[in-house]
């Protein structure tokens, strides 16, 4: 059990050896397993998602397959990675799990503090904070988000946007990047390639209805700003959960 008393060390997390005559003390195997426990821990990972790894990330085309090469390049690269991620593609393509399965594979090869985040429940918990009787803190929510060394904000833009989601969200990815910390996002939404201004001009100016996009559900300015901190990684296929999952299921 991971709570049990460690035998080697009496739970100090020290051992000591005799190297040449000298008493040295060496940290015990004991350490980095619950460091590791620990990480996990504070990530906050939903439990759906635990368990998500590049071992069991299910490959069905071309797209999947450069999404997991570039996921585990990341992982290689830390802490020399200098740029973030941006999973996109419609539900169900798996880019949750290869975002979670990539800091899994950063806690425990490597150690590294992460967290990971729901985009609406982040906006849900900030909002919270502003009733009078909130045992939190917008600073105690903002936390990890800020400081922890990879981020996984995950369904980037499925909160409706908002003159007020629009600058928190910019406050927090901005804070972000000023810091060089790394950002891993997903979002259903497509993005277009058009030129901005006019894309602007077109959509927005003439106040026509267009088919909803990640500059629609972001703004031009957060956009902006993701194509400096990340790289745009698209993800194609079927929906996994309604062509397998709801195929598999026997009543």
């Amino acid at each position: 059990m991971a709570n049990d008393p460690c035998t080697n060390c009496n739970d100090t997390g020290w051992v000591l050896k005799d190297t040449k005559g000298r008493i040295v003390a060496t940290r015990c195997r004991c350490f980095e397993e619950r460091k590791g426990q620990i990480l996990i821990r504070d990530a906050e990972i939903p439990k759906r998602y635990t368990n998500c790894s590049f071992k069991n990330f299910e490959i069905h085309n071309d797209s999947h397959k450069h999404a997991i090469k570039i996921a585990k390049q990341f992982v290689k690269n830390f802490p020399v990675q200098d740029v973030g991620l941006l999973f996109i593609g419609p539900c169900g393509v798996g880019k949750t799990h290869l975002a979670v399965a990539l800091i899994n594979e950063m806690i425990q090869q490597k150690s590294v503090p992460c967290f990971f985040c729901d985009f609406r429940e982040l906006i849900r918990k900030i909002q919270n904070t502003y009733s009078p009787d909130s045992p939190l803190t917008e600073s105690k929510i903002l936390e990890p988000i800020f400081n922890k060394d990879v981020l996984v904000l995950d369904e980037l833009g499925a909160k409706r946007t908002t003159a007020w989601v629009e600058e928190m969200v910019f406050y927090i990815v901005n804070h972000r990047y000023n810091n060089k910390k790394l950002t891993v996002f997903t979002s259903n939404y497509p993005d277009h390639s058009d030129d901005e201004e006019d894309f602007r001009v077109e959509h927005f100016k003439k106040g026509e209805k267009s088919e909803e996009n990640l500059v629609s559900r972001i703004g031009i300015r957060l956009r902006s700003r993701l194509y400096e901190m990340c790289k745009i990684v698209r993800m194609e296929g079927d929906d996994y959960r309604q062509k397998i999952k709801q195929a598999g299921y026997r009543f």
